[in-house]
Order: structure tokens, then C-alpha cells, then sequence
């Protein structure tokens, strides 16, 4: 539990860990706080804004619009890293969610990612009084790019928050656990699409084991991002393994490597499993099959990931991943999804 920072905290605390921050209008005074409390808080939730261009969508998360008034989130994280903040107090970012969630968060006792949210908007504890959020600038159909640069900055805001929260002393925020997905706080919510909370969590921990004015750019032994797209494919079948494929490789060649890989699936039937892992091939063989990750289908898409914290592609062997769906023998469309890849030659 943690008394909310004070603007000039928060200001402080981005601009401390190397962002740029640009103060749009009356931001410290905007803010729904006539609604409702707002504090104590236990967290931070990402979002993606389905816009595109960083004008436009300043104005959007600032005014809101007739059905949801503004502020939509304390700030936006553009294209570009530019951090915008645009209200302060309580704001319209997280509407309902799971208080089962809320208790994992508070605790920090859940191992990569919390249980699947079981209420949304609609029948769900208030989350705009618990949580700052932060709208990131993306059209969220799995296809629109992340940028490093804005991608570093959603990971610097995070740390901000949870820094500065430890220098006043609070007990909330010892680790990343503080920062959420919207999709995983909210049963009705997808976002954010194009990464996965595991990998922003753990990029959050690892700059917390550094100063806030740490530049990872300047390591010697920095890894190589990669971040190929899912091609589209339709109707697969299911009960048997499909490789996904990518408009680029995983990895090629001798490498140790960090990889999430996320696919929407649209046909699945709601129950159905749905079976993921990476494998390796040399000269077109299988050499390496890794271990089997398991998700269930759901109504409308199905949004499935698998992440692997920490594994070695050998010499002269390419890293794929496949999945395949048990209890649905009819055909499904593979949509969209994205890779996220770090790796060290």
C-alpha cells in the first residue's frame, strides 16, 4: 500500500531515469479525482492506444471522449520515447478488474505472470484508483512495430515509478510484479499486443539492478534485438504441429537467446488446448524439440505466447517455434503476432 507520488515526484523520477518528458497543459490539476479515491496504489498498467500519429493521440488520452471523458491515462508513451503526460490523480485508464489480481499484485507472490483475470469492466474492483497508467502509442493488431526506442522508454517508466517509489519508502514495488498488462488486470481487455509482460518485467528488473541514469547502449555485451511478424495463414488444421512462421528467423547459428513469441489465432474452439515450443533444425532436420507450453482456446480470438528466459541455439542450427491444438479438429486462421528476441553471439 502506497500513497500516490506527488506530480513534481513523478516529473522528477522520468526525467531522472534518461526520459524526455514534454508537460502537456494543466496535467498536474487534470484529472477525475471527483469521481471517485484515488490511491493508495499498488501498480501500473500498460495500454495500447489504438491511434497512430503522437499529436492526435496526446489529444485523445487528454480529452477522452463522450463515452469515457479524459484524462485516459497519466501519460503517453509516443513512437518516438517522448513521454507526455497528460493528467494527474485519478484517471479513466483501468476501469474493472480482477481482485484476485489485485491481491497478487499487492503481495508480488505470482511467478511470471498473475492468474488469468476472472471480471472486467463491468464487474470488476476499481482499478483507477490502485494503478497509474500509461497509454503507448500503437494500432494493437500485431502488425504496427514497437520502436526500441519506445519500447525502452515503457520499460524506463516502469522503473521510474517503482524507483521512486522505494526511495519514499514504500513496501509496494520491491520488484516489476508492480506493472501490469491491461489484459491482465481486465478479463475483457487484450492490451497491449506486439510484447508480452513477462519480457517487459523482466527488462524492468534488469534496469532496476542498475541506477536510473544507466544507458544499456553503452554495454559492452549488448544483445541483438529481433522482432520478426507473424505471416498470416489461414485455414490450418488442427491436431497436428504447424510451424509459425515469421518474416525473418529467430535465430541462426550459436547463440544464447531470450524469446517471447506471441500469435492470435482466430476459429479456435473455446477449450480446446492449444500446445506451443520452440525446436531447432540443422540442414532441415529436426535436432532439438524444447518444452511443450499449454493455453486454452477462448471465445472470439485466442491470444497464445511462449517465452523462454534464457536458452542456446547450437552452431549451425536455425530456432523455430510451433504449436498445435488438441480438441478442435476443424480449421482455424493463424491472424497475426510477433516475435521479441534478444540474443548474444
Amino acid at each position: 500500500m502506497a500513497v500516490p507520488l506527488t506530480a513534481d515526484q513523478l516529473l522528477a523520477a522520468l526525467r531522472a531515469e534518461g526520459l524526455t518528458v514534454v508537460q502537456v497543459g494543466d496535467w498536474r490539476t487534470h484529472n477525475r479525482n471527483q469521481k471517485g479515491p484515488w490511491g493508495p496504489v499498488h501498480g501500473s498498467i500498460v495500454h495500447h492506444t489504438v491511434t497512430s500519429g503522437a499529436a492526435s493521440t496526446v489529444t485523445i488520452v487528454r480529452d477522452g471522449y463522450a463515452a469515457l471523458p479524459g484524462p485516459l491515462c497519466h501519460g503517453m508513451i509516443a513512437k518516438d520515447g517522448w513521454v507526455h503526460l497528460v493528467g494527474y490523480g485519478r484517471t479513466n485508464h483501468a476501469g474493472g478488474g480482477c481482485p484476485d489480481v489485485l491481491g497478487q499484485v499487492i503481495a508480488e507472490s505470482y511467478g511470471t505472470r498473475p492468474s488469468l483475470p476472472t471480471r472486467g469492466n463491468s464487474d470488476g474492483t476499481d482499478g483507477n484508483r490502485h494503478f497509474y497508467g500509461w497509454e503507448c502509442e500503437n494500432l494493437g493488431d500485431g502488425q504496427d512495430p514497437w520502436p526500441d526506442q519506445q519500447y525502452a522508454a515503457i520499460v524506463r517508466v516502469q522503473a521510474a515509478v517503482i524507483r521512486a517509489h522505494r526511495a519514499k519508502g514504500d513496501e509496494w514495488g520491491l520488484d516489476a510484479k508492480s506493472t501490469l498488462g491491461h489484459l491482465e488486470w481486465s478479463s475483457d481487455k487484450v492490451d497491449p499486443i506486439g510484447f508480452t509482460m513477462p519480457t517487459l518485467r523482466a527488462d524492468v528488473a534488469e534496469r532496476l539492478r542498475h541506477p536510473a541514469s544507466w544507458d544499456p547502449t553503452e554495454e559492452d555485451d549488448m544483445p541483438t534485438r529481433s522482432n520478426p511478424v507473424v505471416k498470416k495463414t489461414l485455414e490450418r488444421p488442427g491436431g497436428e504441429w504447424l510451424p509459425v512462421p515469421l518474416d525473418g528467423a529467430l535465430v541462426t547459428g550459436a547463440a544464447h537467446y531470450s524469446a517471447t513469441v506471441t500469435v492470435r489465432l482466430a476459429g479456435v474452439a473455446a477449450g480446446a488446448t492449444v500446445q506451443l515450443r520452440y525446436y531447432e533444425t540443422e540442414g532441415g532436420k529436426r535436432t532439438k524439440t524444447g518444452q511443450i507450453v499449454e493455453r486454452l482456446g477462448t471465445d472470439g480470438d485466442t491470444f497464445v505466447d511462449i517465452s523462454n528466459g534464457g536458452g542456446h541455439c547450437d552452431e549451425g542450427a536455425v530456432l523455430g517455434v510451433e504449436y498445435a491444438i488438441f480438441g478442435d479438429e476443424g480449421t482455424h486462421d493463424l491472424v497475426s503476432g510477433q516475435a521479441q528476441l534478444l540474443y548474444w553471439k
